[in-house]
């Protein structure tokens, strides 16, 4: 079953407000990866999400360290394992919607990542 991991980021310098989390999503070779202002609350609005370049599965298994080149700190918040509910794990790469059953240690339910006007929104239900 494919892994996941929220990171909270702190101190990245092309961050204004100083802190973001990031959720990874084991897709293949690599993590597809969102920067996220603020984590989603189950049942709560959708939030604004950022795509970023695919990131190492290295960071699946990050506990807390300093993110190489001077580009802040980074601890994982949450880990576990997800599955996929609208879209198999050969189109993950890329696609612009999907439902995830994640089982964390601290997050459980369904995410919904999906691309929204030219940007994304991730909601917990």
């Amino acid at each position: 079953m494919p892994r996941f991991a929220i990171l909270e980021h702190t101190g990245a310098p092309d961050d204004p407000a100083g802190r973001h989390f990031d959720l990874l999503l084991e897709a293949g070779d690599s993590c597809r990866t969102w920067r996220l202002a603020t984590l989603p609350e189950p049942g709560g609005p959708a939030v604004v999400a950022v795509e970023l370049p695919p990131h190492r599965l290295a960071w699946l298994d990050h506990v807390a360290g300093d993110v190489s080149a001077g580009r802040g700190f980074a601890r994982r918040i949450d880990a576990g394992t997800y599955e996929l509910g609208s879209a198999d794990a050969v189109e993950f790469a890329s696609v612009t919607r999907c439902v995830v059953a994640v089982a964390g240690e601290a997050h459980t339910g369904r995410l919904r990542v999906e691309s929204v006007g030219g940007g994304w929104s991730v909601r917990l239900d």
